[in-house]
């Protein structure tokens, strides 16, 4: 009788260790049909690939862009003449030099109260620079309609 309950035990953990791998195998599969139906996770999946491969491949072309609008530079420059080369230079300074003149001469004559004014309204543009785009198309909008106009005339 002992030897035909071990028998019976064995088989009954075996049965029971076979049902229980079962059941974990008929899990997983039910996970794996669970999401292939599963369609918003699909879609999500897919778009956050290709949002990565979009942005990825847009960041390379911007480097490309950069490094070809450097070398392009630089061939202008080597093929320009010494004497354009520095003229160019020598326009550049005496610019600066005016524009330093020019900026300094309006800070000593422009009043306390406008100068405070014109630095909250820089700051208020720099964080907000929305409308002062806005306003700038309008304003070449306006500048290109009349130029266009003035040609008919």
């Amino acid at each position: 009788m002992s030897d035909n309950t071990r028998t019976r035990g064995s088989t009954t953990e075996e049965l029971r260790e076979r049902t229980e791998a079962t059941r974990e195998q008929l899990g997983r599969t039910v996970e794996a049909l669970a999401g292939k139906v599963d369609m918003k996770t699909q879609l999500r999946d897919r778009t956050a690939a290709a949002r990565t491969r979009v942005l990825g491949t847009a960041a390379q072309a911007k480097v490309t862009a950069q490094q070809k609008a450097v070398r392009l530079g630089q061939l202008a420059q080597s093929r320009l003449p010494e004497p354009v080369t520095e003229k160019a230079a020598l326009t550049k300074e005496h610019i600066t030099r005016a524009a330093t003149t020019a900026a300094g001469r309006l800070q000593e004559k422009t009043p306390d109260a406008v100068a405070d004014k014109a630095a909250a309204v820089t700051q208020t543009a720099r964080r907000r620079p929305g409308p002062l785009l806005a306003l700038a198309a309008v304003a070449l909008v306006v500048l290109a309609a009349r130029r266009r106009g003035g040609k008919r005339r």
